[in-house]
């Protein structure tokens, strides 16, 4: 529970609107009385009275005192700002029953319509969850059908009454199915249409425009004409009357209408002094060119999170810093706002990047494959608009078939892996991601560092759906047959050559790639001359891509006389379009530098995404196109529903952590003991063997009669109490002769040790030993390990992971994933261990983390699993920090 008179830094947050503008949402104060008068002030009549039920021109200084001043537990009210001024408020006041409160809210009239209410009811539910309230109620007019229908919509189980014309509402606060659903769309318009402004703007203003050619403000004004962008364009430049050929203003506030984007392109210490000018101008978006923020250690991060902060207050999302630009070739747009020089053919690619380099090498790579865009995002430092935000806006965009992204650092993983996954089912994402520079934040970011597993980033993407290529040549590869062929329905694959050899080592890489080669057609005669030889490849390709035992095609041709790429390429597109299957070509061995043979060739300039992906290199084209039928088999399968297991009491483990957490000081870990552990376990039904600490072997000995015979003894250190070969255990001790020799014989045996702890256990059914760890990370948010128990987890690295939410499929996949998992499914003659237990087990424990981020660690070493079910021997509970989690049950935006 919150502390009384303090609020937890995180109640404040930026928030973006149903219009796709930002405002800040944070719990008021006193200082707030003035702002909070003028707002009722503006208020209309009619506004007033459904609010207070009466008329009344101005609140006293009584109800000013009242309003303004909470205690952040039982009082709590939220503001939303733009600038200085509240454009909406939302409160609560706890009543008799300590687990209700009652709620109000009051939105601007000039800001009704943007979802005010919908933000605020979610913040105020979020918080009063955390000072144990759960239900809220109120009281509205039946004419004041707005904020009526802010309850009815929000997605909880609203009952109502009418009572002496007044109706009353009351509902659980509880997150529900419903509830985040609804979250999650509004978020998704809102996110989605401040990208679409951003790409779609009706004015631009470029600020810092110069007449010195070469410059970068010379460059981004004549790229935006030449582009022929179809709406206002301003040069604002206090140095310079006429630029381009169009009168520049001195200062944004002189242009004649509210500009819509500004783009900065003025030196580095002056960037803040133009984002105040254009917030005071009404500008709604900044496109900031200028770099320097993150290589300036702290003044440059306290520079950039200025930046973002004042442009959020007064509406603006922010692109960059070092931003390349954005690019909009849809023809009523045509925009062309950035460092490209020229507009890019239109196509239905959507490209993200962030440093400008890479977006210039992509954008390079893209122009030479002859790869047509729809748009593209060049985030820079990614003080504000990600990839996260570009994902909402293609998930709608029409024009956009395939979505790629070149990734440097991932800012919000946990939101980035539920937006991808869905995103995925309608759209290959294709994301480069280094290897090098791991999972990190982008530049001028808070410092938070990832304690997650390695491939454990991997994990995510792949159960997200998202194609992982690791540069940005692999991209482009996956990237060219994804936006211009048909998706494969399997992975069986059809292989043509003009060479025995070449067609078997193609073959090869194919197998070698889990492609299945189901035609071999290796004697292509493309020697007989174009008019003789491509008919029959035509007939040839036609007929075996047409059968039904096959998927997709690899053609690899070597170099012969008279052979022409282009009219080979014509021909194969044409065996494409007539079959409605994919087909990739490899020219290898071309030596004249002018053949064109990485692309799309054959392209129709007027088709989006039209041509043949050929390439190069054969290795290039079947690693792709394995890429491709990785994607399109994830696409099509059944993702199976997310784990709700029975028997789980959320609300009781909620109350039993909270009462836990005064013990967690800082970022400090504090470990539960047993009793707490299996207490805590026992609420998501999670049954630990009971284990009795003792000192003497008397007290083993009545323990052991307490548990039953047989029983094991065990050291309680960590790194000896799973270590028969140590000594660390002694097993099937079945009297109290054998238990007293055996304590004595380890204590003799471990003593170079030092002083431990002992315990003895009641013994479980043999089975298959096994790991699972659970852990809160502060990027990934939570993770899931699963492994087998021994030294091919711990020196061999064969761990599964996943990032809950999970469901039943993902965990299926997780438990199946290591490689020794073999030994679970009968392995050598053994009997078939109880999958379905475990994978219940995994799911209780993938809940448990995923419901609760205080939970900073489980671990379940070891659980043993067997024909007849599970059984848990030990588990460690570590508490921690729980606002390190990205990605909560609120609306926000984060760096």
């Amino acid at each position: 529970m919150v502390e009384q008179g303090h609020y937890p830094e995180y109640w404040e947050a930026d928030v973006v609107l149903r219009d796709g503008g930002t405002g800040h949402l944070r719990p008021v104060s006193p200082s707030d009385a003035d702002a909070l008068q003028a707002f009722h002030m503006r208020q209309s009549q009619s506004s007033i009275y459904l609010r207070f039920f009466t008329y009344k021109a101005k609140l006293t200084n009584k109800e000013l005192e009242r309003f303004t001043n909470v205690d952040y537990r039982d009082r709590l009210a939220f503001v939303i700002t733009i600038g200085d001024e509240i454009i909406g408020i939302g409160r609560y006041d706890r009543l008799d029953d300590p687990t209700e409160a009652e709620v109000a809210f009051n939105i601007a009239d000039g800001h009704q319509g943007r979802g005010l209410g919908s933000i605020l009811l979610e913040h105020l539910a979020a918080a009063a969850r955390e000072n144990g309230i759960r239900r809220f109620s109120a009281e509205v007019l039946p004419e004041n059908r707005k904020m009526i229908g802010v309850f009815a919509d929000a997605g909880y189980e609203v009952s109502r009454h009418f009572d002496d014309g007044v109706i009353a509402l009351d509902f659980n606060i509880d997150p529900t199915e419903k509830s985040l659903a609804v979250m999650e769309a509004r978020e998704h318009r809102a996110e989605a249409r401040s990208v679409a402004d951003l790409l779609s703007p009706s004015s631009i203003a470029v600020i810092g425009a110069s007449r010195e050619w070469g410059s970068v403000g010379y460059q981004l004004l004549e790229h935006i004409i030449e582009g022929g962008f179809k709406g206002s364009v301003y040069a604002i430049n206090p140095e310079a009357f006429e630029l381009a050929g169009m009168i520049s203003y001195s200062r944004i506030s002189e242009v004649p209408e509210t500009v819509q984007l500004a783009v900065i392109a003025v030196p580095y210490e002056q960037v803040l002094e133009v984002a105040d000018e254009c917030a005071a101008a009404g500008v709604k978006a900044l496109l900031v060119v200028t770099a320097g923020f993150g290589p300036k250690g702290p003044e440059g991060l306290a520079r950039q999170r200025a930046l973002v902060r004042r442009a959020r207050a007064h509406g603006m999302r922010v692109v960059g810093p070092a931003s390349l630009g954005l690019i909009n070739t849809r023809p009523d747009v045509s925009l062309n706002a950035s460092m490209a020089p020229a507009l890019p053919r239109r196509g239905g690619l959507g490209l993200f990047s962030q440093s400008a380099a890479i977006g210039v090498l992509l954008y390079a790579t893209a122009q030479r494959r002859a790869l047509g865009l729809s748009s593209t995002i060049s985030a820079g430092n990614r003080a504000d608009v990600s990839g996260n935000d570009a994902m909402q806006y293609w998930e709608d965009d029409a024009d956009t078939k395939v979505v790629a992204m070149y990734l440097e650092s991932v800012g919000n993983p946990r939101k980035f892996s539920r937006l991808a996954r869905r995103l995925a089912r309608t759209k290959p994402v294709i994301v480069a991601k280094s290897d090098v520079t791991g999972l990190q934040l982008p530049p001028g970011h808070a410092v938070r560092t990832t304690q997650a597993p390695p491939g454990a980033l991997d994990a995510m993407l792949r159960q997200s759906g998202v194609i992982r290529v690791t540069t940005n040549e692999q991209l482009i590869d996956v990237a060219q047959i994804a936006v211009s062929q048909p998706l494969p329905r399997g992975r069986r694959v059809a292989v043509f050559s003009n060479s025995v050899a070449l067609g078997r080592v193609l073959a090869d890489a194919c197998t070698g790639l889990d492609l299945d080669i189901t035609r071999l057609e290796a004697e292509l005669a493309l020697d007989t001359g174009m008019s003789v030889a491509l008919p029959q490849l035509r007939r040839t390709v036609t007929e075996v891509l047409s059968d039904d035992s096959v998927d997709a095609g690899v053609v690899a041709i070597l170099p012969a006389p008279g052979l022409r790429t282009e009219a080979i390429a014509a021909v194969l597109a044409e065996c494409v379009q007539e079959t409605g299957k994919p087909l990739v070509a490899a020219f290898t061995g071309i030596v004249d530098p002018r053949a064109h043979v990485e692309g799309l060739l054959a392209a129709d300039p007027d088709v989006a995404g039209g041509g043949l992906p050929c390439f190069s290199s054969p290795g290039a084209a079947v690693t792709a196109l394995a890429s491709v039928v990785r994607y399109t088999e994830w696409a099509q399968r059944d993702h199976g529903s997310f784990v709700e297991p029975a028997g789980v009491d959320t609300e009781a483990a909620s109350a039993y952590l909270d009462s836990l957490m005064d013990r967690v000081e800082g970022d400090a870990l504090t470990r539960l003991d047993p009793e707490q552990t299996a207490r805590l376990l026992e609420f998501y039904g999670i049954s630990v063997l009971p284990a009795v600490s003792f000192s003497t072997p008397d007290e083993a000995v009545a323990a052991a009669e307490q548990l039953g015979w047989p029983v094991a003894v065990k050291t309680r250190e960590g790194h000896l109490r799973h270590r028969l070969d140590l000594g660390g255990v002694r097993l099937n001790i079945a009297t109290p002769e054998a238990l007293r020799t055996n304590i004595e014989q380890m204590h003799q045996a471990l003593r170079r040790y030092g002083e431990f702890e002992m315990e003895v256990q009641s013994m479980a059914n043999s089975g298959q030993g096994c790991r699972i760890r659970a852990i809160e990370d502060p990027l990934l948010g939570p993770v899931i390990s699963f492994g087998l128990a021994g030294d091919a987890t711990s020196l061999l690295d064969d761990w599964a992971h996943g990032v809950p939410p999970l469901t039943d499929r993902d965990i299926a996949d997780l438990v199946r994933a290591p490689r020794s998992a073999a030994k679970l499914f009968g392995y050598q003659g053994l009997p078939e261990a109880d999958i379905a237990a475990l994978e219940d087990l995994i799911a209780r424990l993938a809940v448990l983390k995923d419901e609760h981020p205080q939970i900073a660690l489980i671990e379940i070493n070891p659980v043993l699993v067997s024909a007849d079910g599970v059984t848990v021997l030990s588990a460690d509970v570590r508490l921690g920090n729980p606002q390190r989690r990205t990605d909560s049950a609120r609306r926000a935006m984060r760096d």
